[in-house]
């Protein structure tokens, strides 16, 4: 019964947040302009906040484990995360997650935000360390041909031909997250937290206009920085995403997230050796590599089932 009550809650909030679509009031406006106003009663019932998550006793988790994971957004499954890459013509409404974020850290909403690149969350960002580490140095026209004529040097060179090109949602083609599977023993059942998420883009290096250096991989990815996830919930929760199967019933990132919408594969699992890497022990094998992140995910889904085995 009370698994059916919580349940019976969740496809509440779910279906209530569909009161708030990508074309608001589209049926009621009597001209272009007036499409996404809404009045007094449709804002109120569209104050939400995310779901909680309640507390959770240590006492109660009777096992736990914390993985790593990646989120290919050149999945179809994975497309609601990347699009729209260029929002200009589709309203404020229809944004990508890397939008969301960035809006949410430049006004100041999410403030938890960390530049170290294992997802530890020791070395905190302010935004505009933010911007530096999303942004690269481009090269306005003229700038090769006053590099090759040698006359001026190459720091007035930079200074007169230089500017600062921000990364953009075309740039981010992967999602990293951190979270914990955990068994809650009052409950009975397993259980999964989302910790952190990161956006990924190739090095900045590839957009050098002298090319890469030596030894570039341009398949190489990189965490721009780790978001503390619950601190970047009501950012998230403000956030919809559009739904191919019915345009009038989205769902929220945090919903999506929370929810696991997505596909993943475990790359790195809390263990003795440092928190390695699977690619760390499993060498240039990409079909090794997945059959060993299939592996540990079995033994989480197990525990579950070998609860009530024994």
């Amino acid at each position: 019964m009370k698994r059916a009550s919580l349940f019976a809650v969740f496809c509440f909030t779910l279906l209530s947040t569909s009161i708030t679509v990508a074309q608001s009031n589209l049926l009621n406006a009597r001209v272009p302009q007036e499409v996404g106003d809404l009045n007094e009663q449709q804002i109120a019932a569209n104050d939400e906040s995310p779901l909680s998550y309640g507390f959770i006793d240590d006492r109660d988790v009777l096992w736990s484990k914390t993985i790593w994971e990646k989120i290919d957004l050149d999945e179809r499954i994975n497309f609601p995360y990347y699009y729209p890459s260029e929002a200009q013509n589709l309203g404020e409404e229809r944004r990508s997650l890397f939008d969301v974020l960035m809006r949410g850290i430049e006004e100041g909403k999410i403030k938890e935000v960390y530049g170290d690149p294992d997802g530890y969350f020791r070395e905190k960002l302010t935004y505009e360390q933010v911007l530096k580490n999303i942004s690269f140095t481009g090269y306005l026209a003229g700038y090769q041909q006053a590099y090759n004529e040698e006359i001026l040097s190459r720091e007035e060179i930079e200074k007169e031909y230089g500017v600062t090109i921000p990364l953009t949602s075309k740039d981010v083609i992967e999602y990293r997250i951190k979270g914990t599977w955990y068994f809650d023993k009052r409950q009975g059942e397993m259980k999964y937290r989302l910790l952190g998420i990161a956006p990924c883009a190739p090095d900045k290096e590839k957009n050098n206009p002298q090319g890469p250096p030596p030894g570039f991989d341009e398949n190489a990815l990189f965490p721009l920085f780790w978001v503390w996830f619950p601190d970047a919930r009501e950012v998230l929760n403000d956030a919809y995403v559009f739904n191919t199967r019915n345009s009038s019933q989205p769902i929220t990132f945090d919903h999506m997230l929370n929810s696991r919408r997505f596909n993943s594969v475990i790359y790195k699992e809390e263990n003795v050796y440092q928190d390695r890497q699977v690619d760390s022990y499993i060498y240039e094998d990409a079909l090794q590599q997945l059959l060993e992140s299939e592996r540990i995910k079995s033994v989480i889904r197990d525990f579950e089932q070998d609860m009530w085995n024994n």
